[in-house]
């Protein structure tokens, strides 16, 4: 599944005060229940912070990848992050992050998780395309670049 098609124009959002990591999965679990009638915020964020209990989903470079598997989710939801300042997410390089791509998925999902995160993963290990990213300065730049990056 293209990583772009688990994005909307509501679930990308560029300069965002993220405060702490709690405060911005607070935020995205809200914007992804707005976009969602089956869930709830309190259950977007229950996933996403027992899954972060497990380990940090930061996976360095400045960037992060906040997941969980998700009961009510009927198909993977993705969203973009990109903060107005760097935030502490105990990276596994201890740098703090301001890139993240949020992704839920059906709790049966197993085999298409591992696939996307393997995707996402893939794509922000590279310098370049992170660095494109970063140089946007709006959400609809944010959106543009996400699009040519994530079409595969």
């Amino acid at each position: 599944m293209p990583i772009l098609s688990l994005l909307t124009p509501e679930r990308v959002l560029q300069n965002i005060e993220g405060g702490s990591k709690k405060r911005i999965i607070e935020l995205v679990s809200k914007i992804i229940a707005e976009s969602d009638d089956d869930l709830t915020a309190e259950a977007v964020f229950s996933g996403l912070i027992g899954r972060e209990r497990l380990g940090s989903t930061g996976i360095g470079e400045g960037v992060a990848i906040p997941h969980c598997r998700l009961a009510g989710v009927n198909q993977a939801i993705g969203a973009l992050i990109s903060l107005s300042e760097p935030i502490d997410f105990d990276a596994i390089d201890n740098r703090p992050v301001d890139l993240l791509f949020f992704l839920l998925v059906p709790e049966e999902a197993c085999d298409d998780h591992l696939s996307t995160l393997g995707k996402l993963a893939e794509v922000f290990s590279q310098e370049e395309l992170r660095s494109k990213l970063r140089d946007t300065h709006s959400k609809e730049q944010l959106l543009e670049v996400a699009t040519e990056l994530f079409r595969t």
